[in-house]
C-alpha cells in the first residue's frame, strides 16, 4: 500500500518528512519574515534559523530578494541543502540573479566548495553561512560574492568571518557597486552590438597542438556565422563527464566567464549528445551549440539557390530528428477532431512525424533538382568538352581562382564557407579548345555526415570531372592536415582514382624559397596566387598538358579565339 506524504507549504522546499507540525510552523514563520533591503540577514531571522537547525539537526536556508522578501525556506540534511530551480528569478538578462542564499552550518564551519560552486553556477548576489553554536545560537557568519573580470582571474571573493552582530555590510550600495564593475568590464570589451558573443570550448584528449588548431578553425567558423568569439576554454580530462562533457569545476569557470564577459552562447568544438546540450543549457542558462550545429547554421545563412537551401534544410532536419525532446515545441501543432480525442499521439510523436514528412518532401524535391542537374551533365558530356573541378579545403581560394580564370564575379569573402553554391563557367584555351570548370563547396575536417549526405547530389558532379584541381592554401600553417582531410573526403566519395593536379595558392604570402621547396616535396605541385592573374600561366599550361597532350579527352572546337579568357597565356 502506497503512502503519500502530505504536501509541504509552497514556500518551503526540501525534505520535511520527520518534522513535527510545530517545527514546520516555525519554518513558515521564517518565510513570512522580511529583511531590510540594506541587510544581508537580520539577527532575529538568523537566530530563528540556527535554533531550529540545532533542534532538527539539519541545515536550513532562505532565498531572499533585493527588497528583502524571502522567496523560499530550504530544508536540507546535516551536510547540505538542495536549491530549487531559480530560472524564473533573475532581474537582468545575464547579470547577477538578484537573489542571495543564507543558510546554516551545523558545525560553525566556513563556506565549502559546494557553497562556492552554487554561488558561481547560480549567479547568486552572494552566499552566507551562519554557524550554529551551543544551544542553537548564531555563531560566525561567512560571506562570499562573485567578482567581475580581474587580472588574477579570481571567480569569487570570500570575506573575513564575523559574528552576526558585527555583520554590517551595506547590501544595497554594495550590490549596486558590484554590478557597476561588471558593466564596466563589459564596456572594455565592447563589440558590434548586433553580433552575439560566444565562448569557445574544447574538451579533448588529442595532442595540444591539434586541439589548438581545431580551436583556431572553430573561431573562424564562429566569425563566418557572424558571431564574435570573446574567449576560449580548454580542458584535457582523463575521462569525459557523461552529463556535461567537461568537469564540474571547469563548468563553473565557464559560467563565471560568461557572466563576467556577458557572453550570449557557448560553442563546443566537439559534438554533444542531446542530453549534454540540455544539461549544459540548464546549468548555464545559455544557448549551447556544438561544432555540427555551428556548421549547419553557417550553411543555412549562406545558401542562395533553391537547391542549396533544400540541401541545408534536409541536413538540419536529419540532424535534429533524433534530438527532438518530449518538451520540444518547435514543430508542434494542435490535433483533434474525430479520431483525435483520447490519448492520441504524444507531442514527441507528432514532432517526429512532422519532421519525417518534411524530410520526405525535401528528398523528393532534391531528387527532382538532381535529375535536372544530371540532364545538364549529360549535355556537357555529349559535347565532349573536358570538365575541370576545383576542390579543396574551405577558404582555400577556389571561388577567387574561378573568377581569375574566367573573369567571373562569383561572390568571394575571406571567411569559411563564404560560398556554397556550385558555379560552372567555360574556360577557353588556344588552338580552338575549351573546358568547363566548376567550383564546388569547400571541405572541412569533421564535416557533418548529414551535410555530406545532403550535398552528395552536388558533389556527384565531381564524378564527371576529367581532372580535379586540388587547391591548397599554402599560407595556412595546417595546410598538410587540410590536404589529408580533402583526400579522405574524396576517398569517401569514391574519387580517389580521378586524376588530380596539386595547386598551392597564396604563394604571395610565403617566402619564394619555401614555396619552391614545398612544390618539389609534393611532386612538382604548381604554386600560384589567385589574386595575381600573371601567376596563372604555369597552371593553365599544366591543365592543357594533362587534358590534351596526355589525356586527349576532347577534340578541337571550331571558331575559337587563340587566347585565354581573362588571363595571360603561358609562354
Amino acid at each position: 500500500m502506497f503512502k503519500f506524504e502530505k504536501e509541504a507549504p509552497t514556500n518551503i522546499y526540501g525534505t520535511t518528512s520527520g518534522l513535527k507540525p510545530q517545527q514546520i510552523k516555525r519554518l513558515e514563520q521564517i518565510g513570512r519574515r522580511k529583511i531590510k533591503s540594506d541587510q544581508v540577514v537580520t539577527s532575529d531571522i538568523a537566530r530563528l534559523m540556527t535554533a531550529l537547525s540545532f533542534e532538527i539537526g539539519r541545515q536550513i536556508g532562505i532565498l531572499a530578494g533585493r527588497e528583502g522578501e524571502i522567496y523560499t525556506v530550504l530544508v536540507g540534511n546535516e551536510r547540505e541543502i538542495e536549491i530549487p530551480d531559480l530560472t524564473g528569478l533573475r532581474f537582468g538578462k545575464r547579470g547577477l540573479r538578484g537573489v542571495r542564499l543564507v543558510h546554516t552550518h551545523l558545525k560553525n564551519e566556513p563556506l565549502n566548495e559546494d557553497d562556492l560552486t552554487d554561488l558561481a553556477l547560480l549567479r547568486l548576489d552572494l552566499i552566507a553561512a551562519v554557524g550554529v553554536v551551543q544551544e542553537g545560537l548564531p555563531g560566525t557568519v561567512y560571506l562570499a560574492h562573485l567578482l567581475p573580470p580581474n587580472p588574477d582571474e579570481k571567480i569569487y571573493e570570500i570575506h573575513p568571518p564575523v559574528s552576526i552582530h558585527q555583520l554590517n555590510l551595506p547590501l544595497r550600495s554594495f550590490l549596486s557597486a558590484l554590478e557597476a564593475e561588471f558593466d564596466s568590464g563589459e564596456r572594455t570589451r565592447a563589440v558590434d552590438g548586433r553580433k552575439e558573443k560566444a565562448i569557445l570550448i574544447s574538451v579533448s584528449n588529442q595532442p595540444r597542438i591539434d586541439q589548438e588548431a581545431s580551436m583556431d578553425e572553430l573561431a573562424e567558423l564562429a566569425r563566418s556565422a557572424r558571431l564574435v568569439p570573446i574567449d576560449r576554454i580548454h580542458q584535457r580530462p582523463k575521462s569525459f563527464h557523461p552529463k556535461f562533457l567537461l568537469g564540474e569545476g571547469k563548468l563553473k569557470e565557464v559560467v563565471m566567464k560568461a557572466l563576467q564577459q556577458r557572453a550570449d552562447l557557448l560553442i563546443f568544438d566537439q559534438n554533444l549528445t542531446p542530453l549534454q546540450v540540455k544539461a549544459i543549457g540548464e546549468v548555464t542558462e545559455m544557448k549551447v551549440l556544438d561544432r555540427t550545429q555551428l556548421i549547419l547554421d553557417i550553411f543555412a545563412q549562406r545558401a542562395q539557390t533553391r537547391e542549396a537551401k533544400v540541401q541545408v534544410e534536409l541536413a538540419q532536419l536529419r540532424y535534429r530528428l533524433p534530438r527532438l525532446a518530449e518538451r520540444s515545441t518547435a514543430l508542434s501543432r494542435l490535433t483533434g477532431g474525430i479520431g483525435g480525442r483520447g490519448p492520441g499521439e504524444t507531442r514527441l510523436e507528432v514532432d517526429r512525424r512532422r519532421a519525417r514528412d518534411r524530410i520526405a518532401r525535401l528528398e523528393r524535391e532534391l531528387e527532382s533538382l538532381a535529375e535536372a542537374r544530371a540532364r545538364r551533365r549529360v549535355r556537357r558530356v555529349a559535347h565532349s568538352i573536358p570538365i575541370l573541378s576545383i576542390v579543396g579545403y574551405t577558404n582555400a581560394g577556389k571561388s577567387t581562382l574561378l573568377n581569375a580564370l574566367t573573369k567571373s564575379d562569383v561572390q568571394t569573402e575571406d571567411l569559411l564557407f563564404a560560398t556554397l553554391d556550385t558555379s560552372t563557367r567555360r574556360l577557353r584555351f588556344p588552338r580552338e579548345r575549351e573546358v568547363i570548370i566548376t567550383d564546388t563547396v569547400g571541405f572541412i575536417q569533421s564535416l557533418p555526415p548529414d551535410l555530406l549526405g545532403a550535398f552528395r547530389s552536388t558533389l556527384d558532379e565531381l564524378r564527371d570531372a576529367h581532372l580535379l584541381i586540388h587547391l591548397i592554401d599554402i599560407s595556412n600553417p595546417h595546410f598538410e592536415q587540410h590536404m589529408q582531410t580533402v583526400q579522405k573526403i574524396l576517398t569517401e566519395l569514391g574519387l580517389e582514382n580521378t586524376p588530380q593536379l596539386l595547386v598551392f595558392n597564396k604563394k604571395d604570402r610565403i617566402h619564394p624559397k619555401t614555396v619552391a621547396t614545398l612544390c618539389e616535396r609534393y611532386g612538382g605541385a604548381i604554386a600560384i596566387s589567385a589574386l595575381q592573374p600573371e601567376s596563372l600561366g604555369p597552371l593553365l599550361a599544366a591543365i592543357e598538358k594533362r587534358l590534351w597532350e596526355e589525356g586527349k579527352t576532347a577534340p578541337a572546337l571550331p571558331a575559337a579565339s587563340p587566347t585565354y579568357k581573362g588571363v595571360t597565356p603561358p609562354s
